[in-house]
């Protein structure tokens, strides 16, 4: 995912730099904060300089879990994953409250978890997926809680050199 198609790369960091907001799940929030913070790779100025909501049950407790957990230089904005708003409560509740704030998108990552939830309280506004050629057999389905067909739409689809292709949808 992140070696080999230039193209495909250059979109994704393209998309994340868009972001006015990062949000997250404990999990990986903990994985990625002690990650990106010493990172130099293409994404680390977007992951790091972009602020971030973790959702813990944890509450601020989440954030001094992580901190000190990275080892080497630390990059431009790096403080902002110590930084993060806690949302602890209600899920669709804590998502309206982060999206009445003006700005640009909130991109949502994390675990399939955290992605279900999502998706099936209704909270997702547009889908960016980045399809890689390549079968893995397993992983996470993060679509398994939808009880009823949901109809998108195509927004824009984007095919790279090798063979990724980036696609676009929003709830119908």
């Amino acid at each position: 995912m992140f070696s080999g198609d230039k193209d495909a790369i250059a979109w994704s960091v393209e998309t994340v730099s868009n972001a006015s907001l990062h949000i997250m799940g404990s999990r990986t929030f903990r994985d990625m904060a002690a990650f990106w913070p010493t990172s130099t790779g293409v994404f680390a100025p977007p992951m790091n300089q972009i602020p971030k909501a973790v959702f813990s049950k944890q509450g601020a407790a989440i954030l001094r879990a992580t901190a000190g957990t990275q080892s080497g230089q630390l990059q431009p904005g790096a403080e902002s994953w110590g930084e993060a708003t806690v949302a602890s409560g209600d899920l669709a509740g804590e998502v309206a409250r982060l999206k009445t704030h003006d700005g640009k998108p909130i991109i949502a990552h994390g675990g399939g978890g955290f992605a279900r939830s999502l998706i099936a309280q209704g909270l997702i506004d547009q889908y960016a997926l980045l399809v890689h050629p390549v079968v893995l057999g397993k992983g996470m389905p993060i679509f398994s809680e939808v009880v009823a067909p949901k109809r998108l739409e195509l927004i824009s689809a984007t095919a790279f050199p090798k063979g990724a292709v980036a696609q676009i949808y929003r709830p119908a």
